[in-house]
């Protein structure tokens, strides 16, 4: 049986891409969908799929979360004031939720 605080983790991190790419297009700025998941591996420690990544931030931009922009054969992506008051507003709610852990 796996231990309930791993399979915390594995929800976390699979349930909840969309809050670490908020957070690094935050803190790194304008990111292309490869750059993320390598700093998504080199800060937060896991890895995902690519096809995982790219229809979060399809979502995150068809929602007005990020913003994407065309340079060459690329697309980068930044995060929109509505990207930033939906990341502060999770903040909160893990805030939350510690405090009463």
């Amino acid at each position: 049986m796996q231990k309930p605080s791993e399979r915390l983790k594995k929800k976390i991190e699979k349930e909840n891409l969309w809050l670490f790419i908020l957070s690094l297009l935050q803190h790194k700025g304008k990111k292309s969908g490869s750059e993320l998941r390598s700093l998504i591996t080199e800060r937060f420690g896991f890895v995902y799929g690519n096809v995982t990544a790219y229809k979060v931030l399809y979502l995150l931009k068809r929602s007005g979360y990020v913003k994407p922009q065309k340079k060459g054969k690329f697309v980068y992506y930044t995060i929109t004031a509505q990207g930033k008051e939906e990341l502060e507003a999770a903040k909160k709610v893990l805030e939350f939720y510690i405090s009463k852990i």
